[in-house]
């Protein structure tokens, strides 16, 4: 495989960690920043590399990248994947992929009919110690699951005019961390066929929500978001056999392990016999790199989509969060 050059496309603080990660991989690179400012992206190209552009419309013009990492605000994905696409540029692009299901799956069409690799950056479904974990409960190996219990919370403390706050950016602790566990929950018991959901709203932003869904056979997930509190962002899956410990930030977990259950009595966990889960391949910094190497594996192969986060799945999560938007009486400017 050739060396796989990536544009930037917004360079704040998530593509900063992206490209950090990027750094460690022998075969990418950051061939061009683009940004609403030349000055921001000549800084993120002095530390990274690549050429700086003072547009979005420059970056994915140029014919040395060969995928555009899309990192704006969730309101303006579309926008730019679309771009990107129009260019003939591969896209990763950031999560939430859009403000709502109908327009996510418009743009998941939009890449395919335009027959290029396309795939929302849910980093948790790339993550070595995340794929362990979910090929384990294909093959049995921990028993059937029946209940998923995951959160994410830190305190915002940011300007009204801050993409966590701004409405028409996509604000709430839904889109941006109730996501994480939504998802963990759907890859492990699938789509739910029941949710309920309620949330503290202020001004129009839920700043704390907890979802409560019933999934396939009766088995349950508690997934809960907050940016007023910093929250133990800690994940289980328990199982008929014993309880999947995901720790603290499950989003990327730095150790996942398996505790049977070693009898009848309601206290009998096996300690003596806890089990570290062994990542699939080598966690590359934080995760992001890992991420990158699936989309590297997928141009490789051809495909237009990933098996690890493919549309579908990225669709299906949005419908779900749109549902759980209307519960809670959440609406954005540009989305229903």
């Amino acid at each position: 495989m050739s060396t796989l050059r990536w544009g930037i496309l917004a360079p704040g603080k998530i593509a900063r960690s992206f490209a950090n990660d990027l750094a460690l991989l022998p075969d990418m690179e950051v061939a061009a920043v683009g940004s609403r400012s030349l000055a921001n992206a000549t800084t993120f190209a002095e530390r990274y590399g690549g050429t700086p552009y003072g547009s979005y419309a420059e970056l994915v013009a140029d014919p040395d990248v060969d995928v555009v990492y899309v990192a704006s605000p969730h309101a303006l994905h579309d926008e730019h994947a679309r771009l990107a696409l129009d260019a003939g540029k591969a896209v990763l692009c950031e999560k939430a992929l859009t403000l709502d299901g109908p327009s996510t799956e418009a743009l998941c069409t939009y890449a395919r009919e335009q027959g290029l690799f396309f795939m929302e950056a849910m980093w948790t479904a790339c993550h070595p110690l995340v794929r362990a974990l979910l090929a384990g409960l294909e093959a049995g190996r921990f028993g059937v699951p029946r209940q998923v219990i995951a959160d994410l919370g830190f305190v915002v403390d940011a300007a009204p005019t801050s993409r966590l706050l701004d409405l028409a950016l996509g604000a709430g602790a839904l889109l941006d961390m109730g996501i994480y566990p939504v998802t963990l929950a759907r890859l492990v018991l699938g789509e739910p066929v029941a949710q309920r959901a309620v949330a503290n709203v202020v001004d129009g932003v839920d700043l704390d929500i907890a979802i409560s869904a019933v999934h396939a056979d009766g088995a349950l997930s508690s997934s809960t978001a907050s940016m007023t509190a910093n929250s133990p962002r800690r994940a289980t899956i328990a199982t008929d056999t014993g309880i999947l410990d995901l720790g603290e930030n499950f989003h990327h977990p730095q150790r996942i392990t398996w505790t049977p259950f070693s009898g009848r009595d309601k206290d009998a966990f096996a300690a003596e016999a806890v089990e570290e889960l062994e990542p699939v391949e080598p966690v590359v910094g934080r995760g992001y790199g890992n991420e990158a190497l699936e989309v590297a594996r997928c141009l490789d192969a051809g495909l237009l989509e990933s098996p690890l986060v493919p549309h579908a799945q990225t669709i299906g999560v949005m419908g779900q969060l749109d549902e759980i938007r209307a519960q809670v009486g959440v609406t954005y400017p540009s989305a229903g």
